[in-house]
């Protein structure tokens, strides 16, 4: 029940009890008390016959003395008493006055029967207490203590009867004083016993509940609730107290709340990914950036025939268990299928372990540490750093070396060669020495273009390429690139056309010698590629780009066209379509079609090429003629 958890019933009950244990014990001597003063009241019945006896031989001497009785009634009076005298016909000699007294005047046939008012005649002294009889003029719940001894005259005759009465209401009063006391004391122990735990609850009780709601409203995290101080005992000192450890948690979970704002700031702000692993493999904490490779990596349908996923598994389940298909649950997903190997070894080891992983087209650096919980592993966090880029440079950077290496080697043994064959004086004729010189010659003016061609690419890509923005006529442009290359067409038996609109091409902001250095890369590549025969058609004409106006240009050509495979990568530097296709007149260095990428992308364009084996490529312009 309620009350026994309750400190105000407990205390209640408690003082009831003790109260209840006073009230027995004052209820057992007044037991004692009320038995010692009924046995006074036997006595007193021995006594009032002793009187009796006393007065009826007093009233032998003073048998018709009216005086007498009416001082002897006067005497008895005082203890609520009355004497009648009666003779032996029943005649009342004595009948005692009750005036100003609150005794009622009675009759002989109010107590005795005949029968034993004959008895006393006959020398016998009969004694009764009469209560509730209704005889004659008693009331019901009139209690009186009778005695009738025999009256004899001076000759020892038995003339008549002596009777004495007392009221005993005097009795009854105190026993129901005594009773009623007793009820009282009784309710007004009760009634401060239930005030008594209403003032406990009041200066004890309700500063505990405050207490209670005080610190159920800092467990909700409501850390500057406080409770008021009413008193300066021992309960004010625990609400002092109580405050005091609210006011140090509030400044610890303050302190804590910064270190973790902090924290979090600094994982927010990192570029890498930051990984929170337990020590099943689940994800507990992550940065945005490390949220977003989660959501992606769990995404990818892992085959079970991997080695990771196998490994990791437990036996008889199933790869769901692991949640190795999607990343639903927010608290703790599962850990990304790649990371599943380093993390075994970092748990296995308790060490610190890094790695490059391969997922899909991206390169990521990874760095695990494990995190103890005293000397117990409890799991470990994962740093991934994005690295595509890095590994595509460097990738990039070999190639370049490789490449350079590989261009510049073969020239260079061919200087070398035909200038030793010069200096050994081998050609006989001169003719042979001019042949020779003039390979010399055109292989120095060979590494001549690919060096200039590696100083602007190299600045192309670092941004630093200077460009001389100004309005471009980009019809009077190909005008001039098919004058420039008509003698050489011609040379060849290549068709060179233009095909441009009535209405002039203006490109309000370009550099119109590196747009012609665009074009003459594209137009040597075409006719480096083409047959005596075929046909070579640049065109111009107005376009939209990104919503905007812009000029196309295309060059075309019937050439042999690009394999489909070769077709993605012909922008890179030092790619070649045909790999075998590297020396001779139509050979070049790789690097022309990067450096056509790099100007137009400068110009805010784009460039794309279309090919098909056999029928021919189509290179395509697009020029935005706004200023940007």
């Amino acid at each position: 029940m309620f009350i026994f958890r309750s400190v105000v019933g407990k205390l209640w009950l408690t003082i009831i009890g003790l109260v209840g244990v006073v009230l027995l014990i004052l209820g057992f001597f007044l037991v004692n008390y009320l038995e010692n003063y009924f046995s006074q009241a036997n006595d007193q019945k021995d006594n009032m016959e002793k009187l009796a006896v006393k007065f009826s031989e007093e009233a032998s001497h003073h048998m018709y003395n009216e005086q007498f009785y009416q001082l002897s009634n006067e005497l008895l009076g005082f203890q609520d008493a009355r004497m009648l005298v009666i003779s032996t016909d029943l005649k009342e000699m004595v009948i005692p006055s009750t005036q100003g007294s609150p005794l009622v005047s009675f009759h002989a046939s109010d107590f005795y029967t005949g029968a034993e008012l004959r008895q006393v005649f006959a020398g016998q002294t009969i004694s009764k207490q009469i209560n509730k009889t209704g005889l004659g003029r008693l009331k019901a719940g009139d209690e009186y203590l009778v005695v009738a001894v025999p009256l004899k005259n001076l000759q020892g005759n038995i003339v008549g009867a002596t009777l004495l009465y007392q009221s005993l209401q005097s009795l009854e009063a105190t026993q129901s004083y005594m009773l009623r006391l007793f009820i009282y004391v009784s309710i007004v122990g009760f009634l401060m016993t239930t005030f008594f735990a209403f003032f406990l609850f009041s200066r004890i009780t309700r500063p505990l509940q405050q207490l209670k709601k005080a610190a159920d409203f800092i467990t909700m995290g409501e850390y500057g609730t406080r409770v008021p101080i009413q008193s300066k005992d021992e309960i004010g000192e625990l609400a002092k107290t109580f405050n005091h450890m609210g006011e140090k948690m509030q400044e610890s979970i303050r302190a804590l709340s910064q270190e973790k704002e902090h924290l979090s700031s600094i994982l927010r702000s990192m570029t890498d990914a930051v990984i929170t692993l337990d020590a099943n493999g689940s994800v507990m904490l992550t940065n945005p950036q490390g949220e977003k490779i989660v959501q992606e990596w769990s995404t990818i349908e892992w085959s079970e025939d991997d080695e990771e996923t196998r490994r990791f598994r437990k036996p008889d389940t199933a790869l769901g268990d692991w949640g190795l298909t999607s990343y639903n649950n927010p608290y703790s997903s599962p850990i990304p299928v790649p990371l599943i190997p380093l993390f075994e070894a970092v748990v296995d080891e308790s060490s610190e372990a890094a790695t490059k992983l391969h997922v899909q087209n991206g390169v990521w650096s990874v760095a695990m540490t494990p995190l103890y919980t005293r000397d117990q592993v409890r799991g470990a966090v994962a740093v991934l750093r994005n690295v595509t880029e890095e590994e595509r440079l460097d990738k990039l950077r070999k190639d370049f070396v490789a490449n350079v290496s590989h261009e510049l080697r073969t020239p260079l043994s061919m200087l070398q060669g035909y200038s030793e064959a010069l200096l050994d004086d081998i050609p006989s004729t001169p003719e042979e020495r001019v042949e020779l010189v003039q390979v010399i010659h055109d292989e120095s003016l060979r590494m001549g273009r690919l060096v200039r061609d590696l100083l602007d690419l190299a600045r192309m890509e670092a941004n630093h390429l200077e460009l001389d923005f100004r309005e471009v006529e980009v019809d009077s442009l190909v005008k001039r690139m098919h004058r420039k290359f008509s003698v050489l067409a011609k040379e060849r038996g290549i068709a060179l056309s233009a095909a441009l609109p009535e209405e002039p091409l203006i490109l309000q902001r370009g550099d119109e010698d590196r747009l012609e250095q665009v074009l003459t890369n594209l137009l040597d590549n075409a006719f480096r590629h083409t047959a005596s025969g075929a046909r070579i058609a640049m065109k111009a004409e107005p376009a939209v780009y990104k919503d905007q106006p812009a000029i196309r240009i295309e060059v075309s050509d019937e050439g042999q066209g690009i394999p489909a495979d070769d077709l993605p990568f012909i922008f890179e530097r030092f790619y070649k379509a045909d790999k075998a296709r590297t020396r001779g007149s139509s050979g070049g260095t790789g690097l022309g079609l990067a450096i056509v990428k790099n100007i137009i992308e400068a110009h805010y364009g784009s460039v794309t090429a279309q090919s098909i084996v056999g029928q021919g490529t189509t290179f395509t312009l697009l020029l935005p003629c706004g200023p940007k």
